[in-house]
């Protein structure tokens, strides 16, 4: 029993988004995530899959790509992701309840993996697209819905912790954040996220171990499109 992450599958099988336009990295993509995540992948094991799912608007046009994702081996846990429009923030109960027992969705709660409590949320750093006031709205649900995660835990118990977003823990410069202060706080012992794209933005945030975390880049095509071992 293993538990792996992987971010930003970006699936449109039934709309007409090919990701192949942001580079030949991209072409076949959705093969390769098949291929790889069933050579490394076995039905015991966990995977958490750190946003971006889907390009379709809304659940009907999201339906084959989730399904998808449940036809792959494993234990899958999603996060919320900045294109997810299938997932209403409000509405987290119905898809839980939809795909009982086929898919996990981690928001406002956490999972359990052996002795660790598994906690997220879908995060947000800024990145010039919209006000600075926006930003820090946004930013500060997105926090406060990350500390529920944590106290979830917490309240059942448990003192170890892997922390999971989409978005990275920190905006391109800075030295520290909401995020990677309540990963201290609670004693996390990774911080893993997705998002960056590209070989000039793989360095926008936190890689390897800062203040005795380690964080962890799951972009899948940082990762070549193979899940990530995360222990």
């Amino acid at each position: 029993m293993a538990l792996y992450a992987i971010g930003d599958l970006h699936l449109s099988l039934s709309t007409d988004k090919p990701m192949d336009i942001f580079g030949d990295v991209w072409k076949n993509h959705t093969e390769k995530i098949r291929r790889n995540w069933k050579k490394r992948i076995k039905e015991q094991d966990t995977v958490v899959v750190a946003g971006d799912h889907s390009w379709g608007r809304n659940l009907e046009e999201s339906r084959e790509d989730l399904e998808y994702i449940c036809s792959l081996p494993g234990r899958k846990i999603l996060l919320r992701g900045n294109h997810d429009m299938f997932w209403e923030a409000k509405k987290t109960a119905r898809l839980a309840s939809l795909y009982e027992g086929r898919l996990s969705f981690l928001q406002n709660n956490y999972f359990s993996y052996g002795e660790y409590a598994l906690v997220g949320t879908k995060g947000y750093c800024y990145e010039g697209k919209d006000s600075y006031d926006h930003f820090e709205k946004v930013r500060d649900r997105e926090l406060e819905r990350l500390r529920q995660s944590f106290e979830a835990a917490r309240g059942d118990g448990y003192s170890r912790f892997l922390m999971f977003l989409h978005f990275p823990p920190t905006s391109i410069g800075e030295m520290e954040s909401g995020f990677t202060r309540m990963a201290e706080e609670y004693g996390a012992s990774k911080v893993i996220y997705a998002h960056c794209h590209g070989k000039d933005r793989y360095q926008d945030s936190f890689l390897g171990m800062v203040n005795g975390i380690e964080y962890k880049l799951v972009s899948a095509d940082y990762l070549k499109f193979k899940p990530e071992r995360i222990l």
